[in-house]
């Protein structure tokens, strides 16, 4: 921690990850790579090994009821289920980061792939959308999972990449990483929480259409409140930025801002939250929020301060 009367130092040491540089705002005790890859595996492990015993049930809507799940709510939670648990897939995007930066690429290069494969997914879902009876929708992969409305619009993971890529881009690796995983984690178990025992605790409806639940959203606060927790384990006053960050998740997946798909605004709302509490917490004269915009304005413009 640095010593009282160092404004200025701490107002030059809040850096961001923009495009290949960046100093850890945290201090002294960052988490390592090696942890956060670990972590990343852990994750992953533990929920494809969940996933598969679930499928393996042979009698999964029984397993359901017996959780507490409601007779009525049983065929739709397990349709959740089969959907979200999909979702899974995208832990391959912050363990990919991770192994390449372990491996001796620069931010800017991971970038640049995570914006190559942004614009060929968003190039073919567009034209999907275009031509519903052309190959391309005809042959498009994973099409029983898509949402009703997908079917006309862009899916969820053209906006998940952008997320992404926005996300890895602005903030500093392990930042990115807790931000990607409150979208995969955090959104699956508001989702799953929230068709199972939504209304169950407090009937009133929340979300700008009034489809969200108490429960849901209560469920998406404490996963990503943990998983930042235990990523910045060994950082001091960590509950802080794990509390801005999992309330800016949480709140996001709520409102939809603006009307944009959650799986854009959530990594980035998230991120900046985070980046925004750790430079509170830097030092003993914490800048105020004016000076952090204006510095992160700085280093988005590449302008010096």
């Amino acid at each position: 921690c640095p010593p009282c009367g160092s404004g200025s130092k701490i107002r030059s040491g809040v850096a961001w990850h923009m495009f290949g540089y960046a100093t850890a705002p945290w201090g002294e005790r960052p988490p390592s790579p090696e942890f956060l890859f670990q972590y990343l595996i852990s994750v992953a492990v533990a929920s494809v090994l969940a996933t598969f015993a679930f499928k393996m049930l042979r009698q999964p809507k029984d397993f359901l009821t017996a959780s507490g799940v409601a007779l009525a709510k049983v065929q739709r939670t397990a349709a959740e289920i089969e959907r979200k648990t999909f979702h899974v897939a995208g832990l391959l995007v912050p363990i990919i980061h991770q192994a390449m930066l372990s491996a001796g690429f620069d931010n800017l290069f991971c970038v640049q792939i995570c914006a190559g494969i942004t614009v060929v997914g968003w190039a073919m879902d567009m034209v999907r959308v275009s031509f519903p009876s052309g190959a391309v929708a005809r042959h498009w992969p994973l099409a029983k999972l898509l949402r009703a409305h997908e079917k006309s619009q862009l899916t969820g993971g053209c906006f998940f990449s952008l997320g992404c890529t926005l996300t890895i881009a602005f903030s500093p690796p392990s930042i990115a990483m807790v931000s990607i995983l409150f979208l995969v984690l955090g959104d699956m178990s508001a989702a799953i929480i929230g068709v199972s025992f939504g209304g169950e605790t407090c009937s009133v409806k929340l979300g700008r259409c009034g489809k969200k639940s108490l429960e849901g959203s209560a469920a998406m606060f404490i996963v990503c409140f943990l998983v930042a927790c235990t990523v910045f384990f060994s950082v001091e006053l960590r509950e802080y930025p794990a509390f801005a960050g999992a309330l800016a998740a949480t709140l996001t997946e709520l409102h939809e801002p603006f009307g944009l798909n959650d799986n854009l605004t959530i990594p980035i709302f998230s991120s900046l939250a985070m980046q925004w509490a750790f430079s509170r917490i830097q030092g003993c004269n914490t800048p105020r929020t004016i000076d952090w915009m204006l510095a992160f304005a700085e280093k988005a413009t590449g302008r010096s301060a």
